[in-house]
Formats: C-alpha cells, structure tokens, sequence
C-alpha cells in the first residue's frame, strides 16, 4: 500500500485523492485553504461531481483518507507526491505556473527521503523540467543531496463523470526519464495494471504533450461538426444524419460528434489556446487549434444571433420586450461549472438585446447569480424548468440535463406566451415538438 500525498484539493486533487484511496492507497490530501480541509474532514466535498462523496466517505471511514493543512507532517513517511494545483490561464493564454512552482519548492525544502514527484495538473511541455529544477535549488539551499524523480501523469477527466472515468480510464500515462519512478507509478495504479488498462509509458515532454493533444483534438471534433452543422442548415441537409453516418465510420468514430452552441469549461478552452501559445513561442504555429479556438467563439454569438433572428424577425431584428426561458446554464450536464460555458454568452447576448431571461439549471444556479451579475436586472432565477418556461416567448434548451429531455411539451405549450422551442442540443424529434403545437428550431 503506498503512502500518497496530493498537493490541492480542487477538481483533480479532490477526485483523484479520493479514488486512489479507493485504490487501496493511503492518501493525504493537503491545501492551503482550512476552511476547505475543515468541510473534507465533515464530508462536505467543495465540488459538485455525482458520486465523490460516498467514495471520500468510504474511504475516510476506513482511514485511507485524510486532509489537513500541514503538508510537513503529510511529507513524513510519503514516497509519492501528486502536485494537483490549479494552473489558470494568463492573459495571453498560457498556464500559469505560479502554484506549481510553489508546491514544488515546498517539496523540494521539507523531503527528507527518496520521493516520487508527479505533475498531475495540466501543464506545459518542459513543466516537469522545471518542477526538477526549483526542487533541486530548495535542496541546494538546504545542503542537501536527496534523490527525487519527477513524473508527469496527466488527468482525463471529465467532468460529471469524474469517479467512472478515474476508476475506469482508457490510458493512464506516466511520463519519467526513471525506471524506478515508473515502477513506483505502476504500484500506485496497481489495480489498474492488475486489471490490464493500457499504460503509456513516455517521457517527461510526451505525457505533457499528451494532455494538450488530446483536449485540442476533442475541441477540434466538436468543432467540426459545429461548423458542418452551420452548413446543412444552409443547404438542406440534416445534421443528424450526418453525424451518425461520420460515426459509424471506424476511422472517425461517434463521440464528440454533437453539435451545439459551442464547448466551454474548464479544459478545452483553457488547453487549447495554451497548445496555441507553445505553438507560437516555438514558431510553428498550431494554425488548426487556433482556428478552432476562433470559430468556437463564433458559434456561441452565431446561436444568440440565431435566437434574435427568428424571434425579432417582425421587429426589425430586436428582442426587446421578449422573455426566453433559458434551461441549462453549466457547460455540460452534470456539473455546477459555467466556465466559459455557452450559456453565458447567449444570456449576455440576448439580454444586451432588450430580452428578458427566466433561467434555471439544476446545479448550477449558485455559480449563474455571480457570472450573470452584468445583467441581474434581466434575470430572473426559476424553481424548476416549468417556472422558468411560464410567460416566456421561446424556451431554450442550451444544456442537456436529462430532466430537460422529458418536458410535458403539452404543459409547456399551456404554460408559454408563444410557441418558439429553441433546442440547442438535439435532444428532441422536431416531429414531437411541433406536434405538442411548438415551432421547432434545432442545430443542423
């Protein structure tokens, strides 16, 4: 059983703490923030991801899992430490590496034997070189000589399905120049490996590389399909149909092959325009991923757009004086994260019009009132999806919550002012909605 400790109890520390107890490990997650550790230490998880915290309580219950703010004590006895810090973008789109950094000479000036320091945060190619390099000069500083490796072992997360995607992964990577590092990796994953999941065994560059190529290449996908998407409302074709043809197709494959209002969240954007960055500073421009980056925007203000275009379409183009009912607010189902998420965008957008918005989501609602501050006064905030369609002009349905797949389209019918049923994601058969009396406007 290895003795663990994750520096940061965010989205990835939290998860993956808690799964690598669930593992078999010791586990000792550490964070600055008290009142955080305090709410671990009572169950409370600060995240909102389905299914982590019965596995945080079955773990802590069992001792495999604990949190404190000490990270000197959590060291001692400690082989293996995960650096699992937030690493947010700066203005010209790279990573910002200051917690990194900082975790890493906290390290590098408290360990006292041989440890296994792994880069679990998304970082940029040449971070695991660097992490080597303020570990050494705190030794330096300390006069002492202790061996370390350093490993990068990215995270393929999804978010709303974390604890699945932790315990269940398609690959796990593990980035080191040291033999003895990756065998040490293969221990902590032992009931990975015992259950034969692919291992990718890299160097430090190639995991780091990894990681960004992977979230640019999904962004590019869903892309894509936006874009052909566009066209087929254009030319007749049907979205759908494409999409499903494209997926059956073994080179291509299914997923990530729905179209909508745009991507958002805390990976793609974030990866993909730092993929552009490290393009740039190498000059070899990323000339794909930064075309995404750009049209991904376009696509959020295109479905605002389309919204004022069909409903403003007798008034010269304007909302003014319509009420939308906006159902789904987080990125994706599933999660409490708007970062960057579309819905954003088209409440702005159509607000800024002279709309007036009655939103809910189902988790969500918490984070929307302080994203959504600029317009409060053309906000109000629902119960449930019913409330939120009663009165309103057009009911949008920007992310797919299950709940959202079910609507009474007979009581929503009953319940609008008028009949424009936006879905944004195709969850519905136009053929239903305009039978329940609705006008049906979909992607594609």
């Amino acid at each position: 059983m290895a003795k663990i400790v994750i520096i940061g109890t965010g989205y990835v520390g939290s998860v993956s703490g808690a799964c690598l107890a669930d593992f078999g490990n010791h586990v000792i997650c550490v964070d600055t923030n008290a009142e955080k550790i305090e709410a671990l230490k009572k169950g409370i998880i600060p995240i909102f991801e389905p299914g982590l915290d019965a596995v945080v309580e079955r773990n802590s219950r069992s001792g495999r899992l604990s949190f404190t703010t000490d990270i000197a004590a959590a060291l001692k006895d400690s082989h293996v430490v995960f650096i699992a810090v937030g690493t947010p973008p700066t203005d010209d789109g790279s990573a910002d590496l200051v917690y990194v950094e900082a975790a890493a000479r906290q390290i590098g000036s408290l360990i006292n034997t041989y440890t296994v320091i792994v880069d679990k945060s998304t970082v940029p190619i040449g971070t695991g070189r660097k992490v080597a390099g303020w570990v050494s000069e705190e030794l330096a500083k300390r006069g002492q000589s202790i061996d370390f490796d350093v490993v990068s072992n990215p995270e393929f997360l999804r978010e709303g399905s974390a604890v699945y995607d932790f315990t269940h992964p398609d690959r796990v990577v593990i980035g080191s120049d040291s033999e003895r590092a990756r065998g040490i990796m293969k221990d902590v994953y032992r009931s990975l490996y015992l259950n034969e999941t692919p291992f990718i065994e890299t160097n430090l560059e190639s995991a780091e590389m990894i990681k960004y190529a992977s979230n640019a290449f999904l962004a590019v996908k869903i892309t894509f399909i936006n874009e052909i998407a566009n066209l087929c409302e254009k030319t007749g074709a049907d979205v759908k149909d494409v999409a499903r043809a494209l997926g059956r197709d073994g080179r291509i494959g299914a997923k990530f092959l729905h179209p909508g209002p745009g991507y958002g969240g805390s990976c793609f954007p974030k990866d993909t325009r730092a993929l552009a960055k490290i393009g740039r500073e190498n000059i070899e421009i990323q000339s794909i991923v930064e075309t995404t980056i750009a049209a991904n925007e376009r696509q959020k203000i295109r479905t605002a757009k389309k919204i004022e275009n069909i409903l403003g379409a007798t008034q010269g183009v304007s909302l003014e004086g319509k009420t939308l009912a906006i159902l789904g607010l987080a990125f994706k189902p599933n999660t409490d994260d708007m970062r960057e998420s579309p819905a954003i965008t088209i409440c702005e957008y159509c607000a800024g019009r002279g709309a007036k918005l009655r939103l809910y989501d189902p988790a969500a609602m918490k984070e929307s009132q302080w994203r959504l501050e600029s317009i409060k006064n053309s906000v109000y905030y629902a119960n449930d999806e019913y409330d939120a369609i009663e009165g309103a002009d057009a009911l949008v349905i920007v992310t797919e919550w299950n709940q959202f797949r079910n609507i009474d389209l007979s009581r929503a019918k009953e319940l609008m002012s008028s009949t424009y049923f936006f879905d944004l994601r195709n969850i519905y058969k136009s053929s239903e909605v305009t039978q329940a009396g609705l006008q049906y406007f979909g992607i594609g």
